[in-house]
């Protein structure tokens, strides 16, 4: 282990990232504790300089936030082949050891740490910095229940450079937006879908994108609907299925488009459930890292022929009626939203005003999908019973059986006088 870097003391190591290693080390000038977190600079000359350049440039970005969310930047620098961030040191636990160790928060819990994160993604996108890498390894909860986002402009850094040199893309697999996945250029939106994805796996106990590989996981981000988390936690309310859903909607469009929104939608929410009364315990050592999918993922267009025909991997049920981005965003700003502006929303995305009523009967019809029969099951036409003799048919014919007698006795009387 190195024992300095820069100006500062290292007095351990705290962990290792996708990037370096990140250590605990001590500043001698104010006599201030930090973490460094190291980026390893070991590239060729013309590919170091601009990797190098693009680290300084996201790092001073990230730099000037300033948000009780975010965690603190002091200093950036470089030591040999190694560049580092000196940044505020967190007495806490990342979030990913936390749902490791206690399975499944209370809701009320998971609606407060996702709240604090969107209003933290919420400053930084109003400062134009996007960043790229949301998921729970990158969430600090220290000992009060603050919740601070970690790696800051790193993420977005390092794709640029590596995708400029290779064609690759950095990132999570399992929290990666559309159009990360796709390749494409992305704004503050993918933040706000890789913290609905986040969002939904505390709720659940379970990611909405799964597979067997990267392929599989990235074609279920770009084609697969999850069902309503209520259908696998039945403590969260249908509001919050709403929530979800529009924050995980695939259209860029259909997305909540600011995280303040997301995180004003999420108190209310909260505020609408009894406290669990339990405080998050981050005292306890980390029981493991996050199982981690290999950090960099091909992309060579907008499609993937890789991810294409993995489907056999990736197959999942569609989401029900009560689930779908426009309608959620209806249902949403009828139970939390003016008259007013649930009218002029509803001419924005010409939908009916929904009802209460409504509301609460399409919750009640939310339920697991269920897998089609192998094969499909013929209808059965009906077969016509035979006409049965019955009382109303009898009339009929014995009338006929009369007019027959009387004709018959008519001919005989005829041939008779003819005869004699």
């Amino acid at each position: 282990m190195i024992s300095q870097l820069g100006r500062y003391e290292v007095l351990g190591e705290l962990g290792q990232g996708a990037m370096g290693v990140v250590y605990k080390a001590k500043d001698p000038l104010i006599d201030r504790v930090v973490a460094i977190k190291t980026i390893n600079l070991g590239l060729a000359l013309d590919e170091k300089e601009e990797y190098e350049g693009r680290f300084y440039q996201e790092a001073k970005a990230a730099g000037r936030l300033n948000h009780p969310n975010i965690v603190t930047i002091y200093d950036v620098g470089k030591s040999a082949d190694v560049a580092y961030i000196a940044m505020e040191f967190l007495e806490g636990r990342e979030l990913r050891d936390i749902m490791n160790d206690g399975g499944k928060l209370p809701v009320d819990q998971v609606l407060d740490i996702v709240a604090q994160v969107a209003l933290g993604l919420a400053y930084a996108h109003e400062h134009e910095i996007v960043h790229r890498d949301v998921k729970p390894s990158n969430i600090m909860v220290v000992r009060d229940g603050h919740v601070k986002i970690t790696d800051f402009g790193i993420a977005r850094m390092a794709s640029s450079a590596v995708r400029t040199q290779t064609g690759m893309v950095l990132g999570s697999p399992k929290y990666m937006s559309p159009e990360q996945v796709m390749g494409k250029n992305i704004d503050q939106r993918s933040d706000i879908f890789s913290l609905g994805v986040m969002l939904y796996e505390m709720l659940t106990g379970q990611a909405p994108f799964n597979g067997e590989n990267v392929n599989a996981i990235m074609y279920q981000t770009l084609n697969a609907a999850p069902p309503p988390p209520n259908v696998l936690n039945p403590g969260v309310p249908e509001m919050l299925n709403y929530i979800v859903a529009k924050a995980l909607a695939k259209p860029v469009d259909d997305r909540y488009q600011n995280a303040k929104d997301f995180a004003a939608d999420l108190r209310a929410c909260r505020d609408t459930l009894p406290r669990s009364g339990q405080p998050l315990d981050v005292s306890k050592a980390p029981a493991g890292g996050e199982k981690k999918l290999p950090d960099a993922i091909a992309v060579t267009g907008s499609r993937n022929v890789d991810v294409e025909e993995d489907v056999g991997a990736s197959s999942a049920a569609k989401l029900s009626q009560a689930f779908d981005s426009g309608a959620a965003t209806m249902r949403l700003a009828a139970m939390t939203a003016t008259p007013d502006e649930v009218d002029q929303l509803s001419k924005t995305l010409k939908l009916a005003r929904p009802s209460m009523e409504e509301i609460n009967r399409s919750a009640q019809t939310v339920k697991v999908p269920k897998a089609a029969p192998s094969r499909p099951i013929e209808p059965v036409s009906p077969v016509r019973p035979a006409t049965p003799l019955s009382q109303p048919a009898l009339p009929h014919r014995v009338g006929s059986l009369l007019l027959f007698s009387l004709v018959a006795l008519v001919l005989l009387g005829l041939a008779a006088i003819f005869v004699f």
